[in-house]
Protein backbone atom coordinates (compact mmCIF):
# COMPACT_ATOMS: atom_id res chain seq x y z
CA UNK A 1 0.00 0.00 0.00
CA UNK A 2 0.97 3.17 -0.94
CA UNK A 3 0.57 5.55 2.08
CA UNK A 4 1.74 9.60 1.65
CA UNK A 5 2.11 11.32 4.93
CA UNK A 6 0.94 14.99 5.03
CA UNK A 7 2.25 17.39 8.00
CA UNK A 8 0.37 20.59 7.62
CA UNK A 9 2.07 23.29 9.26
CA UNK A 10 1.08 27.48 8.69
CA UNK A 11 2.82 30.38 9.19
CA UNK A 12 -0.01 31.78 11.59
CA UNK A 13 -0.71 30.70 15.32
CA UNK A 14 -2.60 33.15 17.62
CA UNK A 15 -1.66 30.49 20.41
CA UNK A 16 1.52 30.64 20.36
CA UNK A 17 3.11 32.77 17.83
CA UNK A 18 5.78 30.72 14.76
CA UNK A 19 4.86 27.94 17.12
CA UNK A 20 5.77 25.05 14.65
CA UNK A 21 9.28 26.69 14.64
CA UNK A 22 9.34 27.00 18.29
CA UNK A 23 12.30 25.07 19.74
CA UNK A 24 11.39 22.44 21.63
CA UNK A 25 13.89 20.85 23.27
CA UNK A 26 16.48 22.74 21.28
CA UNK A 27 14.81 21.48 17.91
CA UNK A 28 11.77 22.96 15.99
CA UNK A 29 8.33 21.34 17.15
CA UNK A 30 7.66 20.85 13.59
CA UNK A 31 11.15 18.23 13.41
CA UNK A 32 9.46 16.18 15.75
CA UNK A 33 6.47 15.22 13.44
CA UNK A 34 8.91 15.43 10.55
CA UNK A 35 11.38 12.92 12.27
CA UNK A 36 9.33 10.07 13.39
CA UNK A 37 7.66 10.37 9.78
CA UNK A 38 10.84 9.78 8.19
CA UNK A 39 11.97 6.92 10.59
CA UNK A 40 8.66 4.97 9.48
CA UNK A 41 9.38 1.79 6.97
CA UNK A 42 6.11 1.74 5.48
CA UNK A 43 5.54 5.20 4.68
CA UNK A 44 5.85 6.05 0.39
CA UNK A 45 6.51 9.94 0.86
CA UNK A 46 6.66 12.18 3.36
CA UNK A 47 6.00 15.69 2.77
CA UNK A 48 4.69 19.09 4.69
CA UNK A 49 2.01 21.42 3.38
CA UNK A 50 2.81 25.26 4.83
CA UNK A 51 2.24 28.91 3.84
CA UNK A 52 5.69 29.73 5.47
CA UNK A 53 8.91 29.52 3.57
CA UNK A 54 10.69 29.26 6.59
CA UNK A 55 8.87 26.38 7.86
CA UNK A 56 9.67 25.15 4.39
CA UNK A 57 12.91 25.45 4.84
CA UNK A 58 13.15 23.98 8.51
CA UNK A 59 10.83 21.15 6.92
CA UNK A 60 13.68 20.14 4.12
CA UNK A 61 16.42 20.27 6.35
CA UNK A 62 15.21 17.35 8.52
CA UNK A 63 14.39 15.42 5.22
CA UNK A 64 10.45 15.84 4.54
CA UNK A 65 9.76 17.26 0.89
CA UNK A 66 7.91 20.54 0.37
CA UNK A 67 6.59 20.68 -3.43
CA UNK A 68 4.63 23.45 -3.30
CA UNK A 69 3.63 26.64 -0.84
CA UNK A 70 0.05 26.42 -0.06
CA UNK A 71 -2.32 29.32 -0.61
CA UNK A 72 -3.34 31.21 1.23
CA UNK A 73 -6.95 30.46 1.45
CA UNK A 74 -5.65 27.42 2.55
CA UNK A 75 -4.06 28.69 5.79
CA UNK A 76 -6.58 30.30 7.84
CA UNK A 77 -7.61 29.49 11.62
CA UNK A 78 -10.81 27.90 10.03
CA UNK A 79 -9.09 25.83 7.43
CA UNK A 80 -10.25 22.44 7.47
CA UNK A 81 -7.86 19.45 7.79
CA UNK A 82 -9.84 17.49 5.04
CA UNK A 83 -8.79 20.32 2.50
CA UNK A 84 -5.08 20.51 3.15
CA UNK A 85 -5.14 17.24 2.43
CA UNK A 86 -7.49 17.30 -0.52
CA UNK A 87 -5.06 19.99 -1.97
CA UNK A 88 -1.81 18.05 -1.47
CA UNK A 89 -3.62 15.08 -2.88
CA UNK A 90 -4.97 16.60 -6.05
CA UNK A 91 -1.26 18.84 -6.51
CA UNK A 92 0.57 15.41 -6.57
CA UNK A 93 -1.68 13.58 -9.00
CA UNK A 94 -1.24 16.00 -11.46
CA UNK A 95 2.34 15.42 -10.83
CA UNK A 96 1.64 11.80 -11.60
CA UNK A 97 1.91 10.54 -8.46
CA UNK A 98 -1.57 8.27 -6.78
CA UNK A 99 -1.33 7.06 -3.02
CA UNK A 100 -3.57 4.77 -1.36
CA UNK A 101 -3.70 6.35 1.60
CA UNK A 102 -3.09 9.33 3.57
CA UNK A 103 -1.40 9.48 7.03
CA UNK A 104 -2.05 12.99 8.81
CA UNK A 105 0.37 13.77 11.51
CA UNK A 106 -0.25 17.05 13.26
CA UNK A 107 2.94 18.66 14.24
CA UNK A 108 1.39 19.99 17.40
CA UNK A 109 1.46 15.91 18.78
CA UNK A 110 5.12 15.81 19.44
CA UNK A 111 5.60 12.96 21.36
CA UNK A 112 5.08 9.57 19.03
CA UNK A 113 6.81 6.59 20.60
CA UNK A 114 9.42 4.64 18.34
CA UNK A 115 7.42 2.34 16.17
CA UNK A 116 3.88 4.05 16.19
CA UNK A 117 3.26 4.93 12.87
CA UNK A 118 4.15 1.76 11.54
CA UNK A 119 2.24 0.05 14.03
CA UNK A 120 -0.82 2.57 12.96
CA UNK A 121 -0.44 1.20 9.28
CA UNK A 122 0.23 -2.20 9.83
CA UNK A 123 -3.45 -2.22 12.02
CA UNK A 124 -4.47 -0.08 9.80
CA UNK A 125 -4.02 -2.30 6.56
CA UNK A 126 -4.55 -5.53 8.78
CA UNK A 127 -8.16 -4.07 9.47
CA UNK A 128 -9.34 -3.22 5.78
CA UNK A 129 -10.83 0.08 7.47
CA UNK A 130 -11.50 3.05 5.59
CA UNK A 131 -9.79 5.00 8.10
CA UNK A 132 -7.78 4.68 11.50
CA UNK A 133 -7.44 7.28 14.32
CA UNK A 134 -5.13 7.39 17.13
CA UNK A 135 -7.19 7.81 20.55
CA UNK A 136 -6.99 7.53 24.40
CA UNK A 137 -9.55 6.54 27.00
CA UNK A 138 -12.00 8.88 28.37
CA UNK A 139 -11.78 9.06 32.11
CA UNK A 140 -14.61 7.47 33.53
CA UNK A 141 -15.87 10.51 34.99
CA UNK A 142 -16.47 11.88 31.72
CA UNK A 143 -17.72 9.34 29.83
CA UNK A 144 -21.06 10.35 27.67
CA UNK A 145 -22.86 7.41 29.80
CA UNK A 146 -22.31 9.89 32.81
CA UNK A 147 -22.60 13.09 31.20
CA UNK A 148 -25.80 15.49 30.87
CA UNK A 149 -27.03 18.33 28.62
CA UNK A 150 -29.58 20.85 29.01
CA UNK A 151 -32.94 20.89 26.74
CA UNK A 152 -34.78 23.88 25.92
CA UNK A 153 -36.80 23.85 29.10
CA UNK A 154 -33.52 23.88 31.38
CA UNK A 155 -33.78 20.46 32.47
CA UNK A 156 -30.96 17.72 32.58
CA UNK A 157 -30.45 14.56 30.38
CA UNK A 158 -28.02 12.11 29.58
CA UNK A 159 -26.68 12.92 26.41
CA UNK A 160 -26.51 9.06 25.38
CA UNK A 161 -29.83 9.34 25.51
CA UNK A 162 -30.70 6.94 28.44
CA UNK A 163 -33.45 7.98 30.73
CA UNK A 164 -31.33 6.48 33.72
CA UNK A 165 -27.88 6.93 34.23
CA UNK A 166 -25.85 3.75 34.43
CA UNK A 167 -24.78 3.16 38.24
CA UNK A 168 -21.73 1.71 38.44
CA UNK A 169 -18.70 2.60 36.91
CA UNK A 170 -17.69 -1.32 36.54
CA UNK A 171 -20.62 -0.76 33.59
CA UNK A 172 -20.13 2.02 32.06
CA UNK A 173 -18.57 1.12 28.19
CA UNK A 174 -15.45 1.84 27.18
CA UNK A 175 -14.96 5.16 25.20
CA UNK A 176 -12.16 7.36 23.31
CA UNK A 177 -11.41 10.77 22.42
CA UNK A 178 -9.00 11.30 19.66
CA UNK A 179 -5.73 12.78 20.65
CA UNK A 180 -4.62 14.14 17.20
CA UNK A 181 -1.05 11.93 16.88
CA UNK A 182 -2.20 10.46 14.11
CA UNK A 183 -5.12 9.82 10.96
CA UNK A 184 -5.09 7.39 8.54
CA UNK A 185 -7.38 7.50 5.75
CA UNK A 186 -8.33 5.74 2.47
CA UNK A 187 -7.75 8.10 -0.80
CA UNK A 188 -11.34 7.61 -1.78
CA UNK A 189 -12.70 8.51 1.58
CA UNK A 190 -10.43 11.79 1.17
CA UNK A 191 -11.67 12.50 -2.21
CA UNK A 192 -15.51 12.00 -0.46
CA UNK A 193 -14.47 14.76 2.30
CA UNK A 194 -14.00 12.89 5.04
CA UNK A 195 -11.32 11.77 7.09
CA UNK A 196 -13.30 8.68 8.31
CA UNK A 197 -15.24 7.15 5.43
CA UNK A 198 -17.83 4.79 6.74
CA UNK A 199 -15.80 2.30 8.80
CA UNK A 200 -13.17 3.45 11.43
CA UNK A 201 -10.64 1.39 13.78
CA UNK A 202 -8.23 2.50 15.97
CA UNK A 203 -4.95 2.82 18.11
CA UNK A 204 -4.80 3.51 21.22
CA UNK A 205 -1.70 6.08 22.25
CA UNK A 206 0.29 6.71 25.53
CA UNK A 207 -1.16 8.79 27.66
CA UNK A 208 2.07 9.62 29.30
CA UNK A 209 2.88 11.32 25.98
CA UNK A 210 -0.31 12.81 25.53
CA UNK A 211 0.20 16.60 25.00
CA UNK A 212 -1.78 18.62 21.84
CA UNK A 213 0.15 21.74 21.82
CA UNK A 214 -2.35 24.80 21.03
CA UNK A 215 -1.87 27.42 24.25
CA UNK A 216 1.77 28.60 26.53
CA UNK A 217 -0.02 25.99 29.06
CA UNK A 218 0.17 23.17 27.00
CA UNK A 219 3.51 24.41 25.52
CA UNK A 220 4.52 23.83 29.37
CA UNK A 221 3.29 20.47 29.17
CA UNK A 222 5.40 19.68 26.39
CA UNK A 223 8.57 20.65 28.01
CA UNK A 224 7.81 18.93 31.12
CA UNK A 225 7.03 15.35 29.28
CA UNK A 226 9.86 15.85 27.20
CA UNK A 227 12.53 13.80 28.89
CA UNK A 228 10.40 11.06 29.24
CA UNK A 229 10.07 10.60 25.74
CA UNK A 230 13.50 10.97 24.95
CA UNK A 231 13.89 8.04 27.35
CA UNK A 232 11.73 6.31 24.98
CA UNK A 233 13.43 6.37 21.85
Amino acid sequence: MKILAVIPARGGSKGIPGKNIKLLGGKPLIAYSVEQAMASKLLSKVMVSTDDKVIAVLAGEYGAEVPFLRPDELATDTTPSIEVIKHAVAFLELQGEYYDAVCLLQPTYPFRKKGFIDEAITTFIEKKTDSLVSVLPVPHQFNPHWVFEADEKGSLQVVTGEKEIIKRRQDLPQTFFRDGALYLTKISSIKQGTLYGDNLSYILTDSQLYVNIDTSGDWEIAEQKLSHFLAQI
